[in-house]
């Protein structure tokens, strides 16, 4: 239920705007996490980035790239509507966690209904970790430590389709180590004295336990072994504005999921390959996905080193896809 309005006093300063969308502040990758008192720590999430946009009236549940998913996660505008606010916009990450508690991505577009299989949409969990406007203010210049306090007595308690990302601030090797033997993604370090800037920049910054990042598929190799399923997916990165063949992967989904992914990469088979590449048995196809895919390191002639595949998606849905030179 929404709070409440109270009158303000006649030289109170007029309210502040509510954007229509904000771009997201986003985190840049670092090999080791940052040290002393400025900076505080949370889990890096594996899921879908979105804002949650609270108005009177209305919720709007925003991705990334600007397109509206609210209609995909019903439970979470449901819990929304219900929070102590008359209007907020509430950055967070959507997510599906295993039985171990850790957030799984290909777990998580299931519960989308997305291919290869699916599951509750109910399963789907909203961390906020950010506030960046609440009940007439526009909070994106405070520092990250006041932008906490006011989001943390929101949701902080909350047990249900949306909860409180939790923030330590404790050494950051040692929560890194941690997170790391957890089996974890990896962690976010934050520093508590800047204020909100959408984009990439180093307030906020990644360090992961492997790396992580996302590829064109640009074809497939079908399995010698189990018939309908296949070998290997094909995939390509950006350089310039062409797409550079990067290696293959072949480890990563289970043997429903492989033949799943099969019969939706038959749908959109091309006889013109977007990448020059000459492989016995190759199939192309448009390069109308992007497949998570977690790695170690580069190979000297820039394919990716023990690749395992993640979840895939459309690149409608603005998936960053990896540049080389970046």
């Amino acid at each position: 239920m929404a709070r409440a309005s109270s009158k303000k006093p006649p030289d109170a300063p007029p309210p502040d705007p509510m954007p229509a969308h904000v771009d997201p502040c986003l985190a840049m990758l670092f090999d080791k996490p940052p040290k002393g008192a400025d900076w505080a720590f949370e889990v890096k999430w594996d899921g879908y980035r979105l804002a949650v946009y609270i108005e009177p009236n209305r919720v709007r549940i925003i991705t990334r790239g600007g397109y509206d998913w609210t209609d995909r996660f019903p439970a979470i505008a449901t819990e929304a509507r219900h929070l102590n606010v008359n209007t907020a916009i509430l950055d967070g990450e959507a997510v599906v966690l295993d039985d171990k508690g850790r957030s799984d991505f290909g777990m998580l577009q299931r519960a989308l209904g997305r291919r290869p299989a699916a599951r509750e949409a109910a399963e789907i969990i909203f961390y906020a970790f950010d506030l960046l406007y609440l009940d007439g203010r526009d909070l994106r210049r405070l520092p990250q430590h006041k932008r906490r306090h006011l989001l943390e007595p929101i949701v902080a308690g909350l047990a249900g389709a949306i909860r409180l990302s939790e923030e330590v601030r404790v050494d950051g090797q040692e929560f890194f180590r941690v997170a790391c033997s957890h089996g974890l993604e990896g962690i976010i370090a934050k520093h508590r004295s800047r204020p909100y800037r959408s984009g990439r920049n180093d307030y906020w910054r990644k360090i992961t336990c492997n790396r992580r990042d996302s590829f064109v598929v640009v074809g497939f190799e079908p399995s010698e072994a189990v018939p309908g399923a296949l070998g290997r997916l094909l995939l390509a990165a950006r350089k310039g504005d062409a797409l550079v063949y990067v290696g293959g992967v072949g480890t990563g989904f289970t043997h429903e999921m492989s033949a799943e992914l099969r019969k939706l990469l038959e749908g959109i088979v091309t006889k013109t390959p977007a990448v020059s590449l000459k492989r016995k048995n190759a199939v192309f196809t448009e390069p109308l996905l992007v497949a998570e895919i977690e790695y170690r390191a580069w190979t000297d002639d820039q394919k990716l080193r023990h690749p395992s595949f993640k979840g895939v998606r459309e690149r409608a849905d603005d998936a960053k896809v990896y540049s080389l030179g970046e």
